[in-house]
């Protein structure tokens, strides 16, 4: 069965308001400490996709290379990402997350991750959380293709 055009433009509406709502409501759960979004989706990518260039990560992330550059020295900084020479090609700099990076992307006691999960599992049911899994992928390939 096929999608319809105006379908899909309402499912994308829809889709905008339901992400922007759910952005919003993990900003405001935000502990002073923990990685912001902006960080946490660096230390995801470079443990998801393996080392990578500043600009690279900033083209990947949509942002400028400046705001790539102040993310990742705080990420540096704290030791959950490090730089190091290309082995191909000396002049430049490739960002890979720390085994701290790792550690810290693994941790479930993130105050966040736990209300989440909280949620999912007083409020959804088995079947629910298994649509809201497989539907992780494919929001993160529709947000790399905008």
């Amino acid at each position: 069965m096929t999608v319809t055009d105006e379908e899909l433009l309402q499912a994308s509406a829809d889709l905008r308001v339901a992400l922007g709502r759910l952005i919003r409501r993990l900003r405001q759960g935000y502990v002073a400490g923990e990685p912001t979004l902006p960080e946490r989706s660096v230390l995801s990518r470079l443990d998801r996709d393996g080392p990578a260039t500043p600009g690279c990560l900033a083209e990947l992330e949509r942002v400028k290379p400046q705001a790539m550059g102040v993310t990742l020295a705080g990420l540096v900084e704290r030791g959950l990402v490090e730089r190091r020479k290309d082995d191909s090609d000396g002049r430049k700099v490739l960002m890979s997350v720390t085994e701290a990076g790792v550690e810290l992307l693994t941790d479930r006691r993130s105050q966040t991750t736990r209300q989440m999960a909280d949620a999912l599992a007083r409020k959804f049911t088995a079947a629910e959380q298994r649509e809201l899994i497989a539907a992780i992928p494919l929001i993160e390939r529709l947000a790399d293709e905008l």
